[in-house]
């Protein structure tokens, strides 16, 4: 063989090789729903951001945030870094101040990934890990046309009697929630010189798509959530007066901005008409539509369940704030 022919061969098989070597690191681009040991749920969303790989990560509660950093470490190993949220910044008597970091390892084989969340220890003399597994979560498919949907029959959750078809969430948790002349009441108060720690409260029953409709009243300041399927967040909370912001009231949580302002004042009963369907939501506030169809494009913080293809229970925050709800009604979409 000709030495012009041998170079070329090497020349196009080292071309071959960093071609492959970059499409490995490109199938990490997307999004991923991820199960944390433990119960809670994460999920990630990686993309390169006009040639600068850039990722979000939602890692058991709060908000889906941008990351500090994120990196290769080889072809199917991705490391992210965050700032915790929880308090982000710690400062000493002497007022030196220490950022509370997260170190996220994340190794793909195909469309899974697994990996570790290393997190420091107060005095920062030893770590935490934290073991997770993942799998790529294909986009939202198109919206559904709502008015082609079939509904079942409409399920009353809420007896308006006692918590018949309602748990804890954790059954080790203290339950805030009790039944006050018919009305659904969660009072996670607090004792002075102990921290209660009050769970949330989910139906017995699980559910797909529906259309759930529910009263809540929510005190100033106060606040709390209703989970559809035990993974998405629609934001409960007395944001009366505020600019939009995808943490107000009727919010899909950090997730979909409310389109308009639809509240009512704090200590009023308020309305709200939720749909989930085909990964898709809709919200109703006080007659108003604020969310009109949109995708939901992963779990919110807070939630049980991480695969977004499974049914779940709706269950409501009780451990933010006092807030009452009634007239809590269920109807499945039929498919």
């Amino acid at each position: 063989m000709k030495k012009t022919s041998i170079f070329l061969l090497i020349v196009g098989l080292l071309t071959a090789f960093i071609s492959s070597a970059q499409d490995a690191k490109k199938d990490f681009y997307g999004m991923w729903t991820i199960a944390i040991d433990g119960g809670s749920v994460g999920w990630l969303n990686v993309n390169n951001d006009k040639g600068y790989l850039d990722a979000d990560l939602l890692w058991q509660g709060g908000s889906v945030l941008p990351v500090a950093d994120v990196y290769f470490e080889d072809n199917n190993t991705l490391v992210v870094t965050r700032s915790q949220e929880r308090p982000a910044v710690r400062e000493d008597e002497n007022g030196r101040k220490f950022m509370v970091a997260q170190t996220f390892r994340f190794k793909r084989k195909g469309d899974k990934v697994e990996g570790v969340a290393i997190s420091p220890s107060r005095d920062r003399m030893s770590i935490t890990e934290t073991k997770f597994k993942g799998w790529r979560l294909p986009p939202p498919p198109p919206a559904p046309d709502l008015s082609k949907v079939k509904y079942g029959d409409p399920i009353t959750l809420f007896n308006g009697k006692d918590l018949t078809g309602w748990r804890l969430t954790n059954p080790k948790q203290t339950n805030g929630f009790k039944v006050v002349d018919g009305i659904l009441v969660t009072d996670p108060a607090q004792k002075p010189g102990q921290r209660i720690s009050y769970g949330n409260l989910r139906t017995d029953k699980e559910f797909y798509d529906f259309n759930l409709k529910i009263e809540v009243n929510v005190p100033k300041h106060s606040n709390s959530g209703v989970y559809l399927r035990g993974m998405y967040e629609i934001q409960v909370f007395d944001s009366y007066g505020e600019p939009l912001d995808s943490h107000n009231m009727g919010a899909l949580y950090s997730r979909i901005t409310p389109s308009v302002n639809a509240e009512k004042p704090a200590g009023q009963w308020q309305s709200l008409d939720i749909t989930l369907c085909d990964r898709h939501v809709t919200v109703i506030l006080n007659g108003t539509k604020i969310i009109d169809n949109q995708p939901a494009y992963g779990p919110t913080g807070g939630a049980i369940l991480a695969d977004v293809f499974k049914p779940g229970p709706i269950y409501l925050q009780g451990d933010h704030g006092t807030v009452s709800f009634r007239n809590i009604v269920l109807t499945p979409i039929i498919k």
